[in-house]
Parts: structure tokens; C-alpha cells; sequence
């Protein structure tokens, strides 16, 4: 994906995403902040120009739809962001955000979590970690000298 979308647009965008297809009226109604409804529509203007919104008349507006899903947009934004940034690996990355204190404790939970899940999920036999040879020759030792007692 190459489309390139300012922060402004992307917090249209997101407004978008919540449902559609939406007027002008009611992005403005679900932005944060005070924004002036000429910048919404030149923001809206930018957006179907870069092909990431498409309209059509609805009356005296235009309805709005998103053109690129969110999933997709996030995921092409943090891969680029991962490869220009940390050469493409993760663990830099967090690593960095260890150095600054920006971990909390239900952060690592949740990533041990996901390593868990990911392990599950990509390992055959379910097992996990580097250990899981030796895990699995302990656990065979254990079951061949209780069945020779």
C-alpha cells in the first residue's frame, strides 16, 4: 500500500472506519476537537484525490466510504515503520521501549501472552521454546523408567 496519509487525515479516516458510509456533518461529529468544517471537507477532498476514500451525492452532501480497509493500512504502516526504523525486527523495538521505561508490567504479560499463542499455533506437537527437544527426551526418560520399575 503506498498511499501516504497525514495525521490529520488519518484521524478523518479513522472517524470514517467507525461506519460508513458517513456525510461531512457527522465526521465532524465524531472528531475529538473542534475542527472547522472547511478543513474536514479539503481533508475529505485530499483523501478521495489519494483514492483512499471514494463519495457519491447523497442530496445537497456526499457520502463518504473508505477505500483501504484500517487492518490493511495499519498493518502496511507498521511494517514500513519496523523496516525503516529497527531494520525490519521487532525485538530493537521493544527493546527500545524497555530502555525508556515505557513497559508496564501488563504490557509484558500480554506479550507473553501472544509468544504463547504464537508458539502454540507454529509448533506441530504443541510444544514450546528452544527446550522442547530437551523437554520432550526428559518427559520419554520419565515414562521409560516408571514403565521398568
Amino acid at each position: 500500500m503506498s498511499i501516504e496519509i497525514s495525521d490529520a487525515e488519518y484521524q478523518i479516516m479513522l472517524a470514517i472506519w467507525e461506519s460508513s458510509p458517513v456525510n461531512a456533518k457527522d465526521v465532524i461529529a465524531r472528531l475529538d476537537s473542534d475542527w472547522h468544517p472547511k478543513t474536514v471537507n479539503t481533508l475529505l477532498g485530499r483523501l478521495v484525490k489519494k483514492e483512499a476514500l471514494a463519495y457519491m451525492k447523497d442530496g445537497r452532501s456526499y457520502l463518504y466510504t473508505p477505500l483501504i480497509e484500517k487492518n490493511s493500512y495499519i498493518k502496511s504502516k507498521s511494517q514500513h515503520f519496523l523496516q525503516k526504523l529497527f531494520n525490519g525486527k521487532l525485538s530493537p523495538l521493544v527493546a527500545n521501549f524497555v530502555d525508556q521505561d515505557l513497559v508496564e508490567k501488563d504490557d509484558i504479560e500480554a506479550l507473553k501472552k501472544l509468544i504463547d499463542d504464537w508458539e502454540s499455533s507454529n509448533n506441530p506437537d504443541g510444544a514450546k521454546g528452544k527446550n522442547s527437544d530437551t523437554n520432550n527426551a526428559e518427559a520419554n526418560t520419565n515414562a521409560s523408567h516408571s514403565n521398568n520399575k
